[in-house]
């Protein structure tokens, strides 16, 4: 059963915490006016291991919701074991043999279904992409809002192996008047509730790099992020990236769904158009892409650095996909910035480590901020915009150390 499996704890080689479900400390402040989590989210954390996985921070237990803790977004690539958990729902557990993708709708020319064989002999297609849940950071919120307290780490970076969806599509024939793909998935309401379905702009959907991944890493995909087989939708938030896919659905009409109509919206022209038209409506319009973004991964921001010596700050930025141009970090409140060097690109879609050298004199506080530039010309704000769901965290990360 899922849920006495998720009970039992795993202590894996490997971590740098010595026990699952131990209390974390409370989060430190990064400077003065930086905000914190909620009291309550902080008194209630806790490491604990899903099977499989390290000890990461559960947010939620049922469904499953597992935040990385920011000390293991350091690596390159996000290992599987240390990826962040998603669910609205039960995690389905599908066998491999049984899994079918139906392909269908009134926009395709015929019907398909595909096995994970049929699946894998479809020319394959790599992407290092940011997995970004639409509420990273919802606990950073002030006032504070409703839904998951996220942190800094309910996302990763990884490598995406699978079949363009493009290619899916057109081996079961689109017709002209195709608007949108619908996805649906393995994972349903417990009890009562919408179905958790998705829908992408056709434009989307027939990108290059938009995949039916059956890979993560050089590994087949965990159950925790969508065995057999899941949406990639890079440079767009999470909530798109369809995980335990069963379903695909060319329609002609825009997706009249919960999840598209009523969730994961935001007040309209507020981040600026969405590229998602047919979603659109007077008053709100979905949440697409990711906005540029940047975070400071070690030392953790608090931290007691020697005195007279020079330390590397280290980081990471990533953006929806233009890819990151530079990473500006200033020691006078803003005054002026310096550029912190640029680490191997991954791609647009991957996130870039940076790295900054600091020294600290004895006795004094060292006060950072930090910022990343797109390629595209966007920069990480100064101030929150606020919206009701908590959606696009993104401000300049402020951090002080002190010497000892």
């Amino acid at each position: 059963m899922l849920c006495s499996a998720m009970k039992r704890r795993s202590f894996l080689r490997g971590t740098s915490f010595a026990l699952a479900g131990a209390a974390l400390p409370a989060t430190r402040l990064a400077g003065a006016g930086t905000p914190t989590l909620p009291a309550g989210t902080q008194a209630s954390e806790v490491l604990d291991a899903l099977p499989g996985k390290r000890p990461l921070i559960k947010r939620s237990f049922r469904p499953p919701n597992y935040e990385t803790p920011v000390a293991l977004l350091r690596e390159p690539l996000t290992p599987n074991d240390a990826f962040y958990v998603r669910w609205h729902m039960g995690v389905p557990d599908l066998a491999a043999a049984d899994w079918r993708l139906a392909i269908g709708g009134p926009a395709t020319r015929s019907q398909r279904s595909l096995t994970l064989a049929d699946l894998r002999r479809f020319q394959p297609h790599e992407v290092v992409a940011v997995n970004q849940c639409s509420g990273n950071r919802r606990g950073f919120f002030e006032p504070h809002v409703p839904g998951v307290q996220w942190g800094y780490g309910a996302m990763g970076n990884a490598r995406w192996r699978g079949a363009r969806l493009r290619d899916v599509l057109e081996s079961a024939g689109i017709a002209p008047g195709a608007l949108e793909v619908v996805a649906d998935a393995a994972d349903s309401p417990t009890l009562t509730g919408p179905d958790f379905m998705k829908s992408l702009p056709m434009w989307k959907a027939l990108d290059d790099d938009t995949l039916v991944a059956y890979e993560m890493n050089g590994e087949p995909l965990p159950r925790w992020h969508g065995f057999p087989a899941r949406l990639v939708v890079p440079g767009w938030t999470a909530t798109y990236w369809v995980k335990c896919l069963t379903t695909l659905n060319l329609v002609e009409k825009p997706f009249e769904g919960f999840w598209m109509n009523t969730a994961y919206r935001v007040p309209k022209g507020l981040f600026g158009p969405s590229r998602f038209e047919s979603q659109d409506n007077e008053k709100t319009a979905p949440i697409t892409a990711i906005r540029v973004n940047s975070l400071i991964v070690d030392p953790e921001p608090g931290a007691a650095l020697p005195a007279g010596k020079s330390v590397v700050i280290r980081g990471i930025a990533w953006d929806g996909g233009s890819g990151i141009r530079r990473v500006g970090v200033s020691a006078d409140g803003g005054a002026t910035w310096r550029d912190a060097g640029l680490g191997r690109d991954l791609g647009r879609y991957a996130w870039r480590p940076w790295h900054f050298v600091a020294s600290l004199t004895a006795g004094h506080t060292l006060r950072l901020a930090v910022r990343a530039e797109a390629n595209d010309g966007s920069v990480q704000p100064e101030a929150l915009v606020p919206n009701p769901a908590g959606y696009h965290h993104n401000v300049i990360q402020h951090a002080e150390y002190r010497a000892t």
